[in-house]
């Protein structure tokens, strides 16, 4: 794959997870929300999770697309079968772990490497909301 497409498509994914990201926790934010301050932080942790899991499956698909369709690049160690590795590989670097069973080759390496990054800043972002959330509303508990 071209360094610039690659590129290209790294910067384009990382602005789609920093936006899922902050309209996620925009919306939790400002729920009017009528119960007690447990539930409230339940719904901040399950609001940051499934965020987490949507931008985690989108990195997923984007692997699946370049490795299947684009014909771009794999995925090293074992043998990938279906979109589920796809799933596992991306949630192991989007939180870092890097297992490594599976490795990038070629046209995957900089979108790994931009994965874990972004990864990074969005588990980060999430602990320090849930850590105001937390300030604000352990008071009232």
């Amino acid at each position: 794959m071209n360094t610039l497409l690659e590129l290209g498509i790294a910067t384009l994914l990382a602005g789609m997870v920093v936006l899922i990201h902050y309209e996620s926790l925009r919306l939790t934010s400002l729920m009017e929300l009528n119960f007690a301050p447990r539930k409230r932080i339940l719904v901040v942790i399950f609001a940051a999770f499934f965020a987490h899991l949507i931008e985690i499956t989108l990195y997923a698909f984007s692997y699946l697309f370049i490795v299947e369709w684009i014909g771009s690049g794999s995925l090293g160690g074992q043998p990938t079968a279906s979109f589920y590795d796809y799933f596992y590989f991306s949630i192991a670097t989007y939180t870092t772990l890097g297992i490594g069973d599976f490795y990038p080759l070629e046209g995957l390496r900089i979108l790994t490497g931009m994965e874990s990054l972004i990864g990074l800043m969005m588990i980060t972002w999430t602990a320090s909301f849930t850590y105001l959330n937390m300030e604000k509303f352990w008071k009232l508990h």
